[in-house]
């Protein structure tokens, strides 16, 4: 079905500050496009992804994985880490090593981390057997419901990470770090394959606004932080500038190196049902 060109574009944007560097210039009008943003969890960018609802998204690295035949991956982005990532915790009032039949809340909002913290917890603490309960771990604590842990992403994570209650803090980033000596790529940009094949000729890379986006970012971290001051006042400067100094948005060789082995692992869990093929934009 060929695109009906009245039809605005749709971006998925996750409602997160570690994508902040990636999207200022494109919200500020500084570099232009023809996109309108759409923001959610990677989850629910996830889900509209996979139903067709979107042109182009940042997205769990595991929705890529599972449906490659659909989408095409946006060359040198990422959202990934290497080393501590600061807002992907495992909170716990216990060692992770005792978490064994403990109850853990999972956050419902990255389909990756869940899958991340299943395997670091099994293959670095022995750790396979433990109550998994969905839910948000800041509406729980409001409500004075104090899970033994739980798994915190994205702003709560940041909101929370230094809880009094929960003295046992594992950034996933520096864990899988440590266990592999590779980076872990959280988040892939991707578009939909067909919408790129009905275009043909017509077809313009989705990664070209955000690659100059994300180097306008880089090169203006002082607008950034300012950004980031207004929008999460409970963090101090000092604290935004190492959290961004974590983050990393490129897809280079290391990436993609930590990437596979990461999926690997997901389909030897039968998580997956095997490594998927890389296919970047255009089609190829």
């Amino acid at each position: 079905m060929t695109r009906d060109p009245a039809v605005k574009k749709r971006m998925g944007r996750i409602a997160f500050l570690n994508v902040l560097p990636v999207y200022y210039a494109l919200e500020s009008g500084i570099v232009r496009h023809d996109y309108e943003l759409v923001r959610g969890t990677p989850a629910e960018l996830n889900r509209r992804m996979a139903a067709g609802g979107l042109d182009a998204a940042s997205v769990s690295c595991v929705e890529y994985a599972r449906r490659p035949e659909r989408y095409l991956l946006l060359s040198d982005l990422s959202i990934s880490s290497d080393g501590p990532v600061r807002s992907v915790l495992l909170l716990s009032r216990f060692p992770a090593e005792d978490l064994q039949g403990r109850s853990v809340v999972l956050s419902a909002q990255s389909h990756t981390s869940v899958l991340l913290l299943r395997l670091l917890l099994a293959e670095i603490y022995g750790v396979t057997r433990f109550s998994a309960a969905s839910g948000q771990a800041t509406e729980k604590i409001g409500a004075g419901q104090f899970p033994e842990a739980f798994l915190t992403i994205g702003d709560e994570a940041l909101r929370l990470g230094r809880h009094p209650d929960y003295p046992y803090r594992l950034d996933l980033g520096q864990a899988w770090k440590e266990h592999t000596g590779l980076p872990f790529v959280f988040g892939l940009w991707i578009a939909l394959r067909r919408n790129v094949e009905n275009a043909g000729k017509r077809a313009e890379d989705p990664g070209a606004p955000l690659r100059a986006s994300r180097d306008y970012g880089k090169a203006h971290m002082d607008e950034i932080l300012k950004a980031a001051a207004r929008s999460h006042p409970f963090m101090t400067p000092a604290e935004q500038a190492d959290y961004f100094t974590c983050l990393n948005h490129y897809l280079g060789e290391d990436e993609l190196t930590g990437l596979k082995l990461f999926w690997r692992k997901l389909a030897d869990m039968g998580e997956l049902p095997g490594v998927p093929d890389l296919h970047f934009y255009p089609c190829d």
